[in-house]
Formats: C-alpha cells, sequence, structure tokens
C-alpha cells in the first residue's frame, strides 16, 4: 500500500481515509470532494495516475482540513501514531502538516512497530518536522527545493524561515555545497531528490544525478509542479523501483509533462497531471533502460 498523509486548505473537511481516485478535476477521497489545484491534492493526484499506468492499486489518503490552526494536523499525526502498525504501508509520503516535532518522533517510532518499516518521503512541512525533530535519519528520501535545500543545510534552523542569510541567499551554484552540509549536519535523508531549475539527485551525500532538460522554465511559476515529483516518486517506490530510479523517472516526467502540455505560466497542475499517462507510454521504458544500462556501465568500472 502506498499512503499518502496530509492536509487541505478546507476548514469544514474532517479527517478522511479512503483509496484515493482523480475524476476530472476532482480529487475524490471516502466521500471527500477535493479540488486538484496544488499541496496534497496535487501530489496524491499525480500518484493515482503513475499508478494507474502501472495498473497498481491506487493510494490510501488520509487527509485533514487545517485552517491554519493546527487542529486538523494535529489529528493527522494522532491517527498515524494509532493506526500505521495496523496499515502497515509498504510507502508512506507525509506533506503537508503543521510541523510538531514531538509528534512526528512519535508518528517515526510508531512506523518502526510496523512488521515491515514502511519506505517513509518527508516533503514540505513534513520534512520541516523530521529535521527540525532531529529524526531526518530516520526517513528514506526527502524531496527539497532550493530554499528548503538550504533549511536543512542549516544546523541551527527549525525552519525555513529561520535560515542564516548566506544559505538563504545561495543559488543553484552551491547546491553541492548545501547538500553535503546537510548530510554532515544529519539533516538529510539517506536520498535527496532536489527540485528546481536543474534537478539534482543524491544520496549518502554524494549527487548522483543531475537533470534540467527538457527545459521548460514556465513550471517554476506553476503552483503544485514540486508535489507532482513527490507523488511520482511514492508511486513508483511503491510500484518496485529502487529509489533512485523512481526519482529519476518522477524529475524526467514532470519536464516532459510540461513539454506535452506546452505549459505557460497560466498553465494549471491538473494539466500536467493528465499528460502523465502519455509521457509514461511514449518514456518510461525507454527510460528505465537507460538508467539500468547507466548504473551497469558505472558498476563495471
Amino acid at each position: 500500500m502506498l499512503l499518502v498523509c496530509g492536509t487541505a486548505p478546507l476548514q469544514t473537511l474532517p479527517l478522511t481515509e479512503g483509496e484515493a481516485r482523480l475524476e476530472g478535476h476532482l480529487l475524490r477521497v471516502g466521500g471527500a470532494e477535493i479540488p486538484c489545484t496544488q499541496g496534497t491534492a496535487a501530489l496524491v493526484s499525480a500518484a493515482c495516475k503513475t499508478l494507474e499506468y502501472l495498473h497498481q492499486p491506487l493510494p490510501r489518503v488520509l487527509l485533514v482540513g487545517d485552517d491554519g490552526s493546527g487542529k486538523g494536523s494535529r489529528q493527522l499525526y494522532e491517527h498515524l501514531i494509532a493506526d500505521l502498525p495496523r496499515l502497515a504501508p509498504r510507502v508512506v509520503v507525509l506533506h503537508y502538516m503543521l510541523p510538531v516535532m514531538g509528534l512526528m518522533r512519535r508518528v517515526s517510532e510508531a512506523a518502526s512497530k510496523a512488521i515491515k518499516r514502511p519506505f517513509m518521503i518527508a516533503d514540505a512541512a513534513a520534512m520541516y518536522a523530521a529535521k527540525a525533530a532531529g529524526i531526518a535519519r530516520d526517513f528514506d528520501l526527502f524531496t527539497p527545493d532550493l530554499s528548503e535545500l538550504a533549511f536543512l543545510a542549516d544546523p541551527q534552523a527549525t525552519h525555513p524561515a529561520y535560515v542564516s542569510r548566506h544559505l538563504f541567499e545561495s543559488d543553484s551554484t552551491h547546491i553541492p555545497e548545501m547538500v553535503a552540509a546537510a548530510y554532515a549536519n544529519g539533516s538529510a535523508a539517506r536520498t535527496l531528490v532536489v527540485k528546481g531549475a536543474t534537478d539534482h539527485i543524491a544520496q549518502d551525500g554524494r549527487i548522483l544525478d543531475t537533470l534540467s532538460e527538457p527545459d521548460i522554465p514556465a513550471l517554476e511559476a506553476i503552483g503544485g509542479t514540486g508535489d507532482t515529483i513527490s507523488g511520482m516518486v511514492g508511486a513508483l517506490v511503491h510500484a518496485g523501483y529502487d529509489e533512485v530510479t523512481a526519482a529519476r523517472i518522477a524529475v524526467r516526467a514532470n519536464r516532459t509533462a510540461g513539454l506535452y502540455a506546452a505549459a505557460t505560466p497560466a498553465t494549471r497542475i491538473l494539466q500536467l497531471i493528465e499528460a502523465l499517462p502519455r509521457v509514461f507510454a511514449d518514456h518510461l521504458d525507454e527510460w528505465a533502460r537507460q538508467i539500468a544500462n547507466t548504473r551497469n556501465k558505472r558498476s563495471a568500472t
């Protein structure tokens, strides 16, 4: 099971658990309908399209409304703490939820009580909580953007708003140094997917790959394009791809979806998500072969 957990800016949405399905512009979870704009809804929708293409079960979702008060987030944390061992998912993706360090530690402890600890992915505020709680190394994969990477690289910061100025002002040319610092500080998951104009994939402190093609500058202006990468990575890992292969495929698919959708700054994230099945049909097997061949050549040397 792929389990995705997060909040939506809908004050009236109760804690909802169920299989997710994208129908038109609406994401349906249990009896709830959530517009597919950005945030957790975009992440789940990208995971749905990926799993549908791969003929895999659709993701199970824990979603709750949170207007910023944190009440919904705390309900989500408590539900995970109580039920994660019973749910026994293969992969867990934690997304937008109020960063509460003590509760995030308890979620990690609950994951360890499952028959097999799930593959743990954190993005957005869940990643902030894991880093601030000192349990980044309990996670298998983080998906930061450049500003979030600066936060991971700063040993003192407990939130991206408090990043040291020299890191906050760093540009993409400093990504290798910030990746190295994040691992040295114990503030990085085993694998990082750094999302940006050039995507970087790192593991155990070493950058394994960068990708900047196809170059679609408009993607930077479309809300949700980072969320879709996280959703695809979770779905691909659940389907059996190793995390580095999943990351390489996801960043390529995201960019190619922008190409297929002829993305402009006015493009909606749903248009990119709807392009994913065609992207996978045209390229997935080719990309998987290329990645495997490159890995084999590196192993031989």
